[in-house]
């Protein structure tokens, strides 16, 4: 078993030795005891936040359940390599690389952290430039103030007579149409130098809905109980348009929620998670077990706390591909609205409605994370005499088990930013295809 799968059984074996039961010891780390219990048994890969929390619950230092600092180095070595061709790095001496030159792995591995954080930042500037609504209106304002401008001085350079009031007039105009250029610049020019950070301000009423759910971890108490109704709906929409959220966001958030309330009467909290606990995260197992749509039982994980079942991702888009929804998950890049990878299964399943996909995936270019994706499409509104059924397609997305079997598939972010050479997928050239 690859030794980051066994972390599970030293974290088991340091609780019995210390005589701690499994219950409150996931108590301590804030988490549910069936999702220690996977973790355990080394069902769930364990990292970040509660890897820390458990190590602190344990009294132990975090390298002690990883088994020290030079297997983390042999492993981010192993994530530089990725999958090298005949000539590529000697894999079969990476430790005793790591051993002889720790100092070296240390700084190919810092090196190989920095590469991955430029990538992730030009992921975000290129998605901005090529999907932000306020860059494009900034822009057009531009345009339209010096156009008018060229205009107005076009008519005063090119007749030899004008009335004194229409002079005036001109003057006027190109007054008011170099101050709206002054205003539209100073703000491109503000806007641009925010760029490089990731947490600017919002620029989409998509993007004002899924920072409202992602400040609640996309799960809403006050809409799981059983009495909730539209009036709970309404009130959480009232809060966020008193916080300034936007009216195209508000009626964003508003259809969410209802849909998040039907979900959650339709499959209630408590009976969904004792199922989660018997039969996983597997999607069609839970539709059969409760009599759900697949579709619903996606969105149902997706809203479960992540302290009950451990990090799950969804992302969900139209028939013409643009992403509608998108809860991210870590080692899994997601661009804004359009323009995603379409190897992704997310847009395979678009032409075989109810035939669900499930794959091992790894985003090239970012690391060995490895993720473990099911794919459905399905009725977003059914069809009728008049009208055509609208279609959607959904992808959950959790940690791969690590499980022995089934291919894993590598596939980019977007073909913009995408490392792999000759997809046969590409539309357009990776400006990061030969390294940044």
């Amino acid at each position: 078993m690859p030794d980051r799968l066994m972390i599970g059984t030293r974290i088991r074996e340091r609780r019995v030795l210390n005589g701690i039961r499994q219950s409150d010891l996931a108590q301590q780390a804030g988490i549910s005891p069936s999702y220690l219990n996977l973790i355990e048994h080394n069902h769930r890969r364990i990292g970040g936040k509660t890897l820390l929390k458990l190590a602190e619950a344990l009294k132990v230092e975090p390298s002690q359940l990883t088994q020290g600092a030079e297997v983390t180095l042999i492993s981010g070595l192993r994530e530089a390599a990725g999958k090298p061709d005949t000539d590529g790095p000697e894999l079969d001496r990476i430790e005793e690389f790591a051993g002889r030159y720790p100092g070296w792995a240390g700084l190919l591995n810092e090196l190989r952290r920095r590469n991955q954080a430029l990538e992730r930042t030009i992921e975000t500037l290129t998605d901005r430039l090529a999907h932000d609504p306020f860059l494009s209106d900034s822009l057009h304002e531009v345009i339209s103030a010096v156009t008018a401008i060229r205009a107005t001085s076009s008519i005063l350079v090119e007749t030899e007579a004008i009335e004194p009031e229409w002079q005036a007039r001109f003057h006027r105009n190109i007054n008011e149409d170099s101050a709206r250029l002054t205003e539209g610049a100073q703000a491109l020019v503000r806007y641009l130098e925010a760029a490089p950070n990731t947490e600017a301000e919002l620029t989409s009423p998509q993007d004002e809905m899924h920072a409202f759910l992602a400040a609640r971890g996309y799960h809403l108490a006050e809409l799981e109980r059983e009495m909730a109704g539209p009036r709970d709906v309404a009130r959480l929409i009232e809060a966020a348009a008193a916080q300034g959220m936007s009216s195209p966001a508000q009626s964003l958030t508003r259809d969410a929620l209802l849909r998040y309330m039907e979900d959650a009467q339709a499959l209630p909290l408590r009976a969904f998670l004792a199922r989660v606990g018997m039969l996983g995260l597997r999607p069609d197992r839970l539709a059969e077990a409760t009599g759900a749509d697949m579709a619903r039982v996606f969105r149902r994980l997706a809203s479960l706390p992540e302290a009950e079942v451990g990090p799950v991702g969804l992302v969900i888009c139209d028939a013409s591909g643009t992403l509608t929804f998108r809860k991210p998950i870590g080692g899994f890049a997601m661009p804004r609205m359009a323009g995603a990878c379409t190897l992704w299964p997310l847009y395979q399943v678009l032409s075989q409605p109810q035939v669900p996909i499930r794959m091992r995936l790894r985003q090239a270019g970012r690391g060995a994370e490895v993720v473990e994706a099911f794919a459905v499409a399905a009725q977003a509104v059914a069809a009728g005499f008049d009208r055509p059924p609208l279609m959607q397609a959904l992808m959950l997305l959790v940690p791969d088990p690590g499980e022995a079997g089934g291919e894993l598939r590598q596939m980019g972010v977007s073909c913009r930013i995408c490392p792999v050479p000759d997809c046969a997928a590409r539309r357009e050239p990776s400006i990061v295809a030969k390294g940044l």
